[in-house]
């Protein structure tokens, strides 16, 4: 058996697929330091260094062996590469390392791949992934002949990376093709209690043997350290962090899970995960029934409207109903307006256009369900989550 970096009681690990390694349950974060995202990346802030050195400490502390960032999160990779080897003296061989990039070309891959070792001041990465395979277009690209992901196999026969992978917000089918392609070694994905669609994927990447990392189960999975009333009611005992946690681990396809932490208290509400058995106690299950029962809120919540995904009013319908949902069931307005804005950012990230009247007009509307208001849903939705001059930067 592979030998563990950095164990100890307390965390929980388990192989990342078929690149061997044993990683915590909980991987450290790189893209909530403070400034994170100023420019000029390079530069660190007084206030950034000690953050980062706080959380650092703690995470080793903690058990915790992998830590992931990418070169998308501005002064993350620097400001992980001053804490490791300049203020703390890590030995690179305790730990595990995970950076992403998405540059299109064999040269331009290579180029900013060096930079990153620069930055991240190592010779080598465990773990490099491909960020932002959202689209068809994007994984054709990627992953053609001669292209980006081929020179990653290169740097990867070279030494210089350890293992190959992708990072992905896009829908299910592309991240099904991207696992099948068996170029990669590793995925990172969105999947959590909250938003259930990527378990295929998740099953998918199991049958190939492959790591799953899930992506801001806290934060994209509902902003859950400031749930609402109702969901920390259904979830106690437990905090709807550490019940969070429990659903995804629950599924052994699960490797790990990644925490922004940024204080020291996350730490402490991290310990609350554990122990945890497989499979569940009757706690967990009792929790499960109760935020599956919320679904009964409203007559409509239920359907999921993933048959109308490539409607050609460009509406992410999907995407806007699941918020309906959350706010309709769970009183998780809040963290749906904090979703909601990003739409009509034309970005890949979280694409579609908001469900205007002119927009819903639009709507094919012969393959929506007799009995289904949608286009009342939609505007109700529409005027409830709306909130106007509001830009978020990618991830």
């Amino acid at each position: 058996m592979t030998s563990i970096l950095n164990q100890k009681e307390g965390m929980e690990y388990r192989r990342f697929g078929k690149t061997e390694k044993h990683l915590s349950v909980i991987t450290l974060g790189g893209m909530r330091f403070k400034h994170g995202w100023d420019e000029p990346r390079n530069e660190i802030p007084k206030d950034t260094l000690e953050q980062c050195l706080n959380v650092v400490r703690h995470a080793f502390d903690a058990g915790m062996n992998h830590i992931e960032t990418a070169w998308g999160y501005k002064k993350s990779e620097t400001v992980y590469g001053k804490v490791l080897n300049e203020e703390l003296s890590v030995p690179r061989s305790s730990y595990h390392l995970m950076t992403k990039g998405n540059p299109l070309t064999a040269s331009d891959t290579r180029k900013q791949v060096e930079t990153q070792l620069k930055d991240l001041q190592t010779d080598y990465l465990d773990f490099y992934g491909w960020h932002g395979l959202n689209t068809q277009e994007l994984f054709e690209q990627s992953c053609k002949p001669g292209g980006a992901v081929e020179e990653l196999l290169k740097l990867k026969e070279e030494g210089i990376i350890r293992h190959v992978g992708f990072s992905t917000h896009a829908p299910l089918h592309v991240i099904i093709r991207a696992i099948e392609s068996g170029l990669f070694e590793f995925v990172n994905l969105h999947y959590y209690y909250f938003d259930q669609r990527n378990l295929a994927a998740v099953n998918m990447a199991q049958a190939n043997d492959m790591g799953v990392f899930i992506i801001s189960p806290n934060d994209k999975g509902g902003q859950l350290f400031k749930a609402p009333e109702k969901v920390r009611n259904a979830t106690s005992p437990l905090t709807p962090i550490q019940w969070n946690a429990r659903f995804c681990l629950q599924n052994p396809a699960v490797h790990t899970l990644s925490f922004g932490m940024t204080e020291s208290e996350h730490f402490e509400e991290m310990k609350g995960i554990f122990p945890f058995a497989l499979p569940w106690s009757p706690l967990e299950e009792n929790i499960k029934l109760r935020l599956d029962s919320f679904v009964n809120d409203d007559p409509f919540a239920g359907y999921e409207g993933y048959d109308l995904q490539n409607d050609p009013s460009e509406i992410n319908i999907p995407q806007v109903l699941r918020l309906r949902k959350l706010w309709k069931c769970y009183d998780m307005k809040e963290y749906a307006q904090y979703r909601y804005k990003i739409f009509e950012q034309k970005s890949h990230w979280f694409p579609g256009v908001f469900p205007t009247r002119e927009n819903i007009a639009k709507i094919d509307c012969t393959k929506v369900p007799s009995n289904l208001p949608l286009k009342e849903m939609l505007a109700e939705t529409h005027r409830a989550l709306y909130v106007p001059d509001f830009k978020l930067a990618s991830n």
